[in-house]
């Protein structure tokens, strides 16, 4: 092999490995910030259906404390096809000393169609309550808060019971709902209309999430949806959506607090004024008061 073959070779393998580092620094990157007073325990596996893989990251006061934690799960957003656990929005409540958070991961599209997604969140309740002692935590008080799909996936979790026995309880004691579709019959993006055709709706996250459009397995969109689920035993809801929202319209979260509210569930119901799907009203001091508010009354 010639002189000029082995520079081709060596520049090519130093080109690949610098473009590795890269990738590795800018992934580094775009973790987010631990919030100060924060101690983060990453990647717990807390169980793998069909070989996969699911993990958990669980955030504590680095101060020790001799208190049984509560605990807030946040579920991510995505459209159940996109989103990581990284970004935990529920972090800064760990800091005040006050609560534990955990951040999951669930089975994606891809991974897995409806009802996964929702057992993978009822199967992370499990894992807290089954590792309470080990990590100072108090199983009795599990809170939930997600926003969009995850928002979803959390009102579910409040509304719709494990299906099957369970020898340690998946219900959650209280619900934080952003921006969550609540009727997935009712979404726009899964229905035929003006501007949808049929070849369109099935590519819908609804129809992916199901495996079908939700007019053609209308009970399973049910199934999937927090609004068909309410009954009064219901754990206290805060539910909150954004003005403008144009992704989930404010119809979804009405709907959901007109059932709550008629069902006599303990509810709070806040319209982010000017606000779209999530962005930066939802980061502002008032609304984190307000989460905080509502837990500290729900689970402490």
């Amino acid at each position: 092999m010639n002189r000029f073959c082995w520079f081709a070779i060596i520049a090519l393998v130093a080109t690949s490995t610098f473009a590795q580092e890269k990738s590795a620094a800018s992934k580094k990157k775009k973790m987010p910030k631990i919030p100060e007073g924060v101690k983060v325990i990453r990647d717990i596996e807390y169980t793998s259906p069909n070989g996969i893989s699911l993990k958990l990251d669980l955030y504590l006061p680095e101060k020790p404390t001799t208190e049984k934690l509560p605990v807030v799960m946040w579920v991510h957003g995505g459209g159940w096809k996109n989103g990581s656990k990284d970004n935990c929005k529920a972090a800064f409540l760990a800091a005040e000393g006050n609560f534990a958070a955990v951040s999951i991961s669930y089975r994606l599209i891809g991974s897995g169609k409806w009802p996964d997604q929702i057992n993978d969140c009822y199967e992370a309740v499990r894992w807290v309550r089954n590792s309470a002692k080990k990590h100072g935590l108090n199983g009795d008080k599990i809170g939930v808060w997600g926003g969009s799909a995850g928002g979803h996936l959390a009102a579910l979790m409040g509304t719709r019971p494990f299906d099957g026995e369970e020898k340690t309880s998946s219900r959650v004691q209280a619900v934080c709902d952003w921006f969550g579709p609540s009727e997935l019959l009712t979404m726009p993006p899964n229905t035929i209309g003006e501007k949808r055709t049929r070849a369109m709706v099935e590519k819908s996250n609804g129809a992916l999430l199901l495996g079908k459009t939700v007019m053609d397995v209308p009970d399973l969109a049910n199934d999937a949806s927090g609004l068909h689920h309410v009954s009064k035993d219901d754990p206290p809801f805060l539910i909150m959506h954004g003005e403008l929202d144009p992704g989930v319209p404010l119809e979804q979260s009405q709907k959901l607090h007109d059932a709550l509210k008629e069902a006599g569930v303990q509810l709070e119901f806040v319209i982010v004024k000017g606000a779209g799907h999530g962005g930066k009203e939802f980061q502002t001091d008032t609304v984190k008061a307000m989460v905080r508010n509502f837990f500290t009354k729900t689970l402490r």
